[in-house]
């Protein structure tokens, strides 16, 4: 028995055929399967040893592996939903109340009955259609001619119309060619009685979606409709939201992306921005070298084999720029709803829909992002935890989570409440977890390490451990921190600030000293341009209203001031400062010690207004990390504090100011 071997024609001419197969296969839109079958017919041509053969083959490869058409259904159960988030989140309820408001809006608009327009002349026209679609349960509309028609879609949007094509003055192509410029999603359907085939050429060239010669079967408008309605579930979708999570670091901005693509029941991709500069990484390579491929965006969706994931764009404030190009411009056409429903990928070169893409971006602030893109994003602020919600997710999530880790399950060390104290006050500095799961993660290593030596030394026996605060220092050595600055001094010159860092809120002290000079104002402590434009204002505030104070009219004739903030390595700015630098001033010049456990924000004017800040919530939770007793405030960020809850508010006595001098005797001692 002979076999044969095939030639290389042979099987140079089986790939092409198995490959237009799978194009017809795909159901690509038909501007994409023209081009790739024209790719095809090209490659047809070419001989399979060159390169050229190589990369088109790839590229036509890589088309019908898209998902043009596969996309997962979206889980609309808000009950789930709900439960999902408070199993895995605590606190957090401004985010996850916008994540069911998202849910809601699609239940809402997937519940809503199709709205059909029936344009006609002919009143029996009219009659007989609106029974056929009342019957089906849609919504229906009638207008008397054209013009009403028209004067209908300026106030309404419809699903489907259905329109005859001669009626008097404005007739059914001038109908359909305002519908195609007003509202091309909708779906028209031509009916008439003068049925020809140049006018049904011309409405199928015009937008047209199915024409129907009168008198019509009941069945042939009825599948009409329906399925002009097939892809009313994608157009409704259309538009996803963009969130942006902006928070500290920490606080469960990235682990909330994946539970709402769980909630969802969608797939979930994670992109890291931190550090991109080439925009070939959003936009992809041009198809001109074997090496070229797509950028991560489309990647992904090949990836994960559906056109509608959630894609979280990480660490959007971190991304960067070059020669390369800029990445940051690259993602405005793929965040602009208007705009990314034919985002084009340099090397696809042709449009891809990622309308129904769900995209979360996360920041941990959100000044550093270009304002066109921070445009084109709603902004859900994640605030820092207070230390009684870190005992909570502890116990809740991070406990048992290490317990199983660290292979604890069967001991299960005992932590009490004020173990975990302890840990957040002395042990960590932040907004977020992450130091207290990496403290706790070292706790049980250590009680890992000490239960399998007790059991080698007992014969298997080992005892219950119970983890006391004094056992802490035993673990993690000595403490880190130490918040307390009620038990501090007062001193003359030294005043506390609330301010707002990219790890979430804290505390600052500002001094001032006076010295033999030359009327010079020395700022040091690596102050940004905001903070030191702060410094003059508060100087010229207070030389302004010198003889107010009591202070000496000529104080700055034959002195210099310095302004120092301590911990100069760290870059301080932000006009949150501007009180706490000019209260510093005059505790100096009136020689009247500040008080150590009153802290203030707020930004000053040379009239001495006292201006609305951000990040209250941030700032008091720094404010008890450090015992202070006392608060000032804009009374512009009264809403702020409204709300809050008594939890964030406890020990704490709040001042509201709209100028600076009501709060002097506040700050200053007698």
């Amino acid at each position: 028995m002979g076999f044969f071997k095939k030639s290389e024609g042979e099987l140079h001419d089986e790939a092409l055929e198995e490959l237009r197969q799978k194009i017809i296969a795909v159901r690509m839109p038909s501007s994409v399967e023209s081009i790739a079958l024209q790719e095809l017919e090209t490659l047809s041509k070419i001989s399979p040893s060159t390169a050229e053969y190589t990369i088109g083959f790839t590229y036509i490869d890589y088309l019908v592996t898209l998902p043009w058409n596969k996309k997962t259904e979206d889980n609309l159960d808000l009950r789930r939903a709900e439960n999902i988030m408070t199993e895995s989140h605590y606190g957090l309820t401004s985010v996850k109340e916008r994540i069911l408001e998202h849910l809601a809006v699609k239940i809402l608009k997937l519940d809503t009955p199709p709205r059909i327009l029936v344009v006609d002349d002919e009143e029996i026209a009219r009659k007989n259609l609106t029974h056929i679609l009342a019957r089906e349960n849609y919504e229906v509309a009638v207008a008397t001619d054209g013009t009403d028609a028209l004067n209908k879609l300026r106030t309404t949007r419809f699903d489907v119309i259905i329109t005859d094509l001669k009626m008097p003055g404005v007739d059914g192509m001038e109908v359909l060619e305002n519908i195609r410029a007003q509202q091309p999603d909708t779906r028209v359907i031509m009916i008439t009685g003068y049925a020809t085939v140049p006018s049904a050429v011309e409405a199928m060239k015009k937008g047209a979606f199915s024409y129907i010669a009168k008198p019509f079967k009941l069945e042939e408008v009825r599948a009409a409709v329906k399925q002009a309605l097939e892809n009313r579930v994608m157009m409704s979708t259309t538009h996803s939201s963009v969130l942006c999570f902006a928070g500290p670091p920490g606080t469960g901005k990235t682990s909330m992306g994946r539970t709402v693509a769980k909630a969802l029941g969608r797939h979930f991709v994670r992109i890291a921005l931190g550090g991109m500069r080439d925009e070939a990484e959003i936009r992809g390579h041009r198809r001109t070298y074997v090496g070229a491929k797509p950028g991560r965006i489309i990647e992904e969706i090949r990836r994960v084999g559906s056109s509608n994931p959630v894609i979280m764009l990480d660490e959007l404030d971190k991304i960067g720029h070059d020669f390369k190009g800029d990445p940051a411009s690259a993602l405005l056409e793929v965040l602009d709803p208007e705009q990314n429903r034919s985002f084009v990928d340099h090397y696809l070169d042709v449009p891809f829909d990622l309308s129904e893409v769900m995209f979360i971006l996360t920041s941990n602030t959100v000044e550093s992002i270009p304002a066109p893109l921070r445009d084109r994003m709603e902004v859900i602020e994640f605030s820092g935890y207070t230390p009684e919600e870190k005992v909570h997710i502890a116990s809740q999530f991070i406990i048992p989570r290490q317990l199983n880790d660290k292979g604890l399950c069967g001991y299960a060390p005992e932590f009490t409440e004020e173990v975990l104290y302890k840990i957040i006050q002395e042990y960590t500095h932040e907004s977020g977890t992450r130091n207290l799961e990496r403290k706790i993660a070292a706790i049980f290593r250590k009680t890992a390490k000490e239960i399998v030596q007790d059991r080698a030394a007992s014969s298997g026996q080992s005892k219950p451990l119970v983890i006391t605060p004094a056992l802490i220092e035993h673990y993690l050595g000595r403490p880190l921190y130490h918040y307390e600055t009620a038990g501090e001094h007062d001193r003359v010159g030294v005043t506390t600030g609330l301010v707002l860092t990219e790890t979430g809120g804290d505390i600052i002290f500002v001094e001032a000293a006076r010295m033999k000079g030359r009327k010079e104002l020395i700022l040091t402590g690596s102050l940004g341009e905001v903070m030191r434009e702060s410094a003059q204002a508060a100087l010229s505030y207070v030389r302004s209203n010198a003889a107010v104070f009591g202070i000496p009219e000529d104080f700055f004739e034959h002195h210099d001031i310095h302004i120092h903030v301590p911990s100069g390595t760290i870059q301080k700015d932000g006009p949150s400062a501007g009180i706490t630098i000019a209260m510093a001033l005059i505790s100096l010049l009136t020689n009247r010690p500040a008080r150590r456990d009153v802290a203030m924000t707020g930004e000053i004017t040379l009239t001495g207004r006292v201006l609305q800040v951000s990040g209250i919530r941030e700032k008091l939770a720094a404010a008890r990390r450090a015992g202070i007793k006392a608060v000032i405030l804009p009374s512009r960020n009264r809403p702020d504090l409204e709300e809050l809850t008594g939890e964030m508010k406890k020990g704490m006595t709040i001042h509201f100011t709209d100028y600076l001098d009501e709060v002097i005797d506040t700050v200053l001692t007698k």
